[in-house]
């Protein structure tokens, strides 16, 4: 399996082609998160100069004699709109290798399936509802695998090192957790699982952040897992995952590479030529999804019908200082010059992806009459698309987490999550605010 390829600056290239004494050539520089996302897998094709991909629905390929391929030879093993998904999506993660697979959960159960029976997983506590019973229905049924489910937020390190065991072949984390929205410090973890003599990988679920907001293998991880349902794909029209790895997991990857055509949970064309569509908007969706969300939230926190606001970029918020610290740089760039233009000195707030969290005052009656006044924000799961959404975890997404867990974790029948789409800011605010009066207006 090659490396993904990289999209280099044009002009330094054409600059560099041309011995003169005259002219000084340009220094060499990396296409920023837009660029980068256009273009890496799209380079026009070569035959009829098309800027947009085709569509290869090819099950099968010619070979010119036996085991002699044009790189292709049955589209379970690799298609030519997958593979260039694949590239892009390596492209902007800062990775070298990635892999595209038919949803999240199918990422996740390959991911666990590579570390063999046997192993220990170590979770942040606050795990997706999903990757919670994968684990503990059926990759414990399955694989005999153990799980143990630990505070990355608030234990120090001495407690979280005692959870290590000898067969912690896998740290599983989220930040933001979901949908608590819980930050973990990504640097201090793997630095603990490094120390450890199981060495385990350390995997980041970054579905919420994306890799506009957050480079989690910049940050030491092993691997960036994503729901490509979500935020990447951004329309609501295809189920994908993914997982990128840097360059030196080539091993590691050929594993996944090898169980992602033997199981067969492979996208079909269709939808990783839509997925890559929706990649070349990224950088600009995710900024409106902070615009948004930072003025949704700042009209919920000043609401005397809500009890608790949640959003990692209200000073608020108790882990704000390490969501701006763990910003990618892009999106460090971005946040800086957005507060430059529109805080106040005083006001140190910061667009920090779309996601939000809030406790309603009152319980589930209130709740329920907030996401049925809304009318913008659709009652509905999954998250991360154009359209805004909303939903209660502790009936919808976390259903199958205990209740008595629940409760533990915060989530309870008045803890509502907003997905802040990229409609007009003004039309969400108000939105907000009319569902809320709606709800306590009796």
């Amino acid at each position: 399996m090659s490396p993904a390829p990289s999209y280099s600056d044009k002009s330094t290239a054409l600059a560099n082609s041309h011995s003169t004494t005259n002219v000084t050539p340009l220094k060499p520089r990396h296409d920023g998160f837009g660029t980068r996302a256009v273009h890496v897998g799209s380079e026009p094709d070569q035959v009829t100069g098309a800027v947009v991909p085709s569509i290869s629905l090819a099950t099968t390929y010619k070979q010119d004699s036996v085991g002699n391929d044009r790189g292709f030879v049955y589209s379970r093993t690799g298609n030519p709109n997958r593979n260039a998904l694949e590239s892009t999506l390596a492209a902007i993660e800062g990775g070298t290798y990635a892999l595209a697979f038919a949803s999240g959960l199918a990422t996740t159960a390959t991911v666990i399936n590579v570390l063999g029976p046997n192993a220990h997983i170590l979770s942040v506590n606050d795990v997706y509802g999903g990757t919670y019973r994968y684990i503990k229905r059926v990759a414990s049924e399955n694989q005999g695998v153990a799980s143990s489910y630990v505070n990355l937020q608030d234990e120090d390190d001495n407690a979280i090192l005692s959870a290590f065991r000898p067969n912690t072949k896998l740290v599983w984390i989220e930040s933001p957790t979901n949908p608590t929205l819980r930050l973990v410090d990504i640097p201090r973890i793997v630095r603990l699982a490094k120390s450890h003599p199981s060495k385990p990988l350390v995997l980041v679920d970054n579905t919420f952040l994306t890799p506009f907001y957050s480079s989690p293998l910049l940050q030491g991880a092993d691997m960036a897992h994503y729901s490509v349902t979500k935020y990447i794909n951004g329309h609501s029209d295809v189920v994908m995952g993914a997982v990128v790895l840097p360059a030196h997991h080539a091993a590691l990857a050929e594993k996944l590479r090898f169980l992602q055509s033997t199981i067969g949970a492979v996208p079909s064309a269709y939808d990783s030529w839509l997925a890559q569509r929706g990649i070349k908007t990224l950088h600009l969706r995710m900024k409106a999804h902070g615009v948004n969300a930072l003025a949704v939230a700042k009209a919920l926190q000043s609401s005397p019908h809500v009890e608790d606001v949640i959003y990692p970029g209200l000073p608020s918020h108790p882990q704000t200082a390490l969501a701006y610290r763990s910003l990618s740089p892009h999106a460090l760039k971005f946040v800086e010059k957005y507060r430059k233009d529109n805080s106040s000195p005083e006001d140190t707030s910061f667009p920090y992806s779309g996601m939000i969290s809030f406790r309603i005052k009152g319980g589930a009656e209130e709740t329920n009459k907030f996401l049925t006044s809304t009318k913008l924000f659709t009652l509905a799961e999954s998250l991360g698309c154009v359209e805004s959404l909303a939903e209660v975890p502790a009936q919808m997404t976390h259903g199958s987490i205990p209740p008595a867990e629940r409760e533990l974790l915060g989530i309870g029948d008045n803890l509502i999550r907003l997905s802040v789409g990229v409609e007009e800011t003004e039309d969400l605010v108000h939105d907000i605010e009319q569902a809320l009066e709606a709800t306590f207006s009796d």
